[in-house]
C-alpha cells in the first residue's frame, strides 16, 4: 500500500490558516485521496484534555514544552501514524514547528532542548508539506480581537508574537524543501488560489 502524506499548517495567531485547513482537505477529496484532519495539542482524547491545560493553566516552561511532546507521541501513536500507513492524507493544525516556534522563539526555551524532544518523540517523521500562513503582526492581532475569547497565547504582547514569527521565518529557511511561505495578508481567494497551485502540484 502507498504510504500517505503528512501536510501541516504552521503560523502565529491570527495568521489565518485555519481558514483554509478544510479548503485543503476538499481539494485533495476531489482528487480522491482520503483525508484526516487533526490538530496540536490534541487530535486524541489525552490530547484534548492536555490541550485545555497547556492553552489556560499556567505553568513553568519546560512543563509546557514536556506536555507538548507527550499530547504530540499520543497523537502520533494514535492518530497520524496509522493514518499514514493506511494510505490517508494527514491535514494537521499545528505540529513540531509550532513548538520551536512558540515555546523556542516566543518563550525563549532553549532550542536544543526542543530538539532533543524531537529527536525523542518523532526522530524520523517530518511533514511532507508545511504552509506557514505569514502576516504583519498589526494584522493577526487585529484579526484575532476580532473573533473570539483568547487563550493564554494569544493574550501575549506584540514581542511574544513578533519572536514567534522570526522562528517560524528561521525554521522555514532551515527546511525550505517541505516550507511553503503564504502570504496571508491577503484576499481569500488569492491565497487559496495559490494553496490550490501547491497542492495540485504536490
Amino acid at each position: 500500500m502507498t504510504l500517505g502524506k503528512f501536510i501541516t499548517f504552521e503560523g502565529i495567531d491570527g495568521a489565518g490558516k485555519s481558514t483554509h485547513l478544510a479548503f485543503v482537505a476538499d481539494l485533495l477529496r476531489e482528487r480522491g485521496k482520503s483525508v484526516v484532519m487533526t490538530r496540536e495539542p490534541g487530535g486524541t482524547p489525552l490530547g484534548e484534555k492536555l490541550r485545555e491545560m497547556l492553552l489556560h493553566e499556567k505553568m513553568h516552561l519546560e512543563t509546557e514544552a514536556l506536555l507538548m511532546f507527550a499530547a504530540r507521541r499520543e497523537h502520533l501513536a494514535q492518530i497520524i501514524e496509522p493514518a499514514l500507513a493506511r494510505g490517508d492524507w494527514v491535514i494537521s493544525d499545528r505540529f513540531t514547528d509550532a513548538t520551536f516556534a512558540y515555546q523556542g522563539g516566543g518563550r525563549k526555551l532553549p532550542f536544543a532542548k526542543l530538539e532533543a524532544l524531537e529527536q525523542w518523540v518523532h526522530p524520523t517523521l517530518q511533514p511532507d508539506l508545511t504552509f506557514l500562513f505569514d502576516v504583519p503582526l498589526d494584522v493577526a492581532r487585529a484579526r484575532l480581537d476580532a473573533t473570539r475569547e483568547l487563550d493564554k497565547f494569544e493574550q501575549e504582547k506584540a514581542e511574544f508574537f513578533a519572536a514567534t514569527r522570526d522562528a517560524y521565518l528561521r525554521r522555514a529557511a532551515q527546511f525550505p524543501e517541505r516550507f511553503r511561505v503564504i502570504d496571508s495578508s491577503r484576499p481569500i481567494d488569492m491565497t487559496r488560489q495559490e494553496l490550490r497551485d501547491i497542492v495540485f502540484s504536490a
